[in-house]
C-alpha cells in the first residue's frame, strides 16, 4: 500500500505549544548532538513532546515540531515549566534544525560535518 503520509488526516489531540528557548548542546558522544527546548506548557496535565518532520530528502533544515498532548483528555488550567531534549542523530538538515512551535520558529545550525 503507497499512502501519502502528508495526506492521512490530522489528530485532535495534539498541538503545536509555545517554547522560550531552544539551544543545542553536545552530546556524550564526540560529533552528536541534543536539542534542548524549554517554555511553560498552558495546562499542567499536557505531555510535551519534540517531533521530527518526516522527509524524503534532507533539507537544509530539518523542522521539529514542540509538540503537546493531552493523553487524559482533562484540562487542568495551571501553567507549568517544560524541558525535553531530543538526540539529534540522523535527524538533521544540511545546514541545522529549525524548532518549530506555535509562537515562533528558531532556525539553529549545526558545526559543519554533522
Amino acid at each position: 500500500m503507497t499512502d501519502d503520509f502528508s495526506q492521512r488526516p490530522a489528530p485532535e489531540s495534539v498541538r503545536l505549544i509555545d517554547f522560550e528557548e531552544a539551544k543545542v548542546v553536545p552530546g556524550i558522544v564526540p560529533g552528536t548532538f541534543i536539542l534542548v527546548v524549554s517554555g511553560e506548557k498552558p495546562y499542567e496535565s499536557m505531555t510535551v513532546r519534540l517531533i521530527p518532520l518526516v522527509y524524503v530528502t534532507q533539507p537544509e533544515y530539518w523542522g521539529i515540531e514542540v509538540t503537546g498532548t493531552l493523553p487524559s483528555g482533562f484540562l487542568l488550567p495551571v501553567t507549568a515549566p517544560y524541558t525535553e531534549a531530543l538526540p539529534l542523530d540522523g535527524i538533521t538538515g544540511t545546514r541545522g534544525i529549525e524548532v518549530i512551535g506555535a509562537n515562533k520558529r528558531e532556525r539553529i545550525e549545526l558545526p559543519r560535518g554533522k
